[in-house]
């Protein structure tokens, strides 16, 4: 099982980078400390703090035909990473 799932790369991760703090989508059974390792070991920073969260999936509905279908989206749990002063993660170096 990998911890580390993606990056997440919104709008409001990328104005967060400015002060050190990236946002990763992680497995569901992870905890601070294994996230805090996978990412040390991924990309060769130090990691100062972990806050996790997790996000409930919303109920969507839609017309299908003459009906209506309902369903969910998932539920993920995320990780905003607080590198230590002068460390940071280049998501574009391989592109």
């Amino acid at each position: 099982m990998s911890v580390l799932i993606r990056p997440i790369i919104t709008e409001k991760s990328q104005s967060q980078i400015v002060t050190g703090k990236y946002s990763f989508q992680v497995a569901m059974k992870a905890n601070k400390i294994e996230i805090a390792k996978a990412i040390e070991a991924m990309y060769g920073v130090t990691v100062a703090n972990v806050a996790t969260l997790r996000q409930f999936g919303k109920s969507k509905s839609r017309m299908s035909g003459s009906r209506v279908t309902t369903g969910r989206t998932s539920t993920i749990k995320k990780a905003i990473v607080t590198l230590q002063e002068g460390d940071l993660i280049d998501f574009y170096a391989d592109l």
